[in-house]
């Protein structure tokens, strides 16, 4: 049967569509225009930083202003490859690349990963979830949370306020998100007393997830970490 399948049905590249040799994976081409990141890497918010790597980096930003949360990791540059398979995710309905790209994601916060940590994702607000019809952010949460084998609540957190299109510096995207992210009124109690790890697909400023933070930690949540599909930033 698994024959019939493959011959009906044969792998192709998530990215252009090629036919590959597996499953969820990329052709050659679309393999060398991913740029994964790797190398010396901010502990805090996964920015590329120049250097040999070793545990514990910050990059000049964390290190004047520390996100609220302990550790945070992310897969790819947010650039050629990754830039587009995170938008075919978050805007292109393609929501089969969450099982690959969630994978992906899983390994990189491996290290991060505690017994009774719960996992949550970045909340949509509902009038932006009707018109997608599905939060990216918690299709990825779903995915790591399996291949981690963690407590999952797609909605702990609930951005009660629309916000627009974050823009401008961290400071304006922070002000624009002041009090738009809270825990959820009844699921937010799952958070008390527990390590939490928020899930999101893009890391631009900190701004959203460190809202989410701030909203897991009112919640009583004990200790935070973050896990992006990719990461922004003018030097990534």
């Amino acid at each position: 049967m698994q024959s019939v399948l493959r011959a009906i049905y044969p792998p192709v590249c998530m990215g252009c569509g090629e036919m590959t040799e597996a499953d969820h994976g990329l052709c050659g081409a679309c393999w060398r225009d991913t740029p994964f990141l790797g190398g010396a890497l901010c502990d805090l918010c996964a920015r590329p930083l120049p250097g040999e790597t070793e545990p514990g980096l910050r990059c000049d930003s964390c290190l004047v202003a520390p996100p609220p949360w302990r550790a945070g990791r992310a897969v790819l540059r947010y650039r050629d490859g990754g830039r587009r398979l995170a938008l075919a995710l978050k805007h292109g309905d393609r929501t089969d690349l969450a099982r690959p790209l969630g994978r992906w994601m899983a390994r990189a916060a491996a290290d991060l990963a505690r017994p009774g940590m719960l996992l949550v994702p970045v909340p949509l607000h509902r009038g932006r979830l009707w018109q997608r019809r599905y939060n990216q952010s918690a299709l990825l949460a779903a995915r790591i949370a399996r291949e981690l084998r963690l407590d999952h609540c797609p909605d702990a957190l609930w951005r009660r306020r629309a916000t627009d299109s974050l823009s401008g510096d961290a400071e304006a995207r922070r002000a624009t998100l002041d009090g738009a992210i809270v825990p959820h009124p009844r699921r937010g109690t799952r958070l008390a007393g527990r390590e939490v790890l928020i899930a999101d697909d893009v890391l631009t400023s900190g701004a959203t997830l460190a809202a989410c933070a701030t909203a897991a930690r009112a919640a009583g949540a004990k200790e935070i970490c973050v896990i992006a599909l990719a990461r922004a930033a003018p030097d990534a």
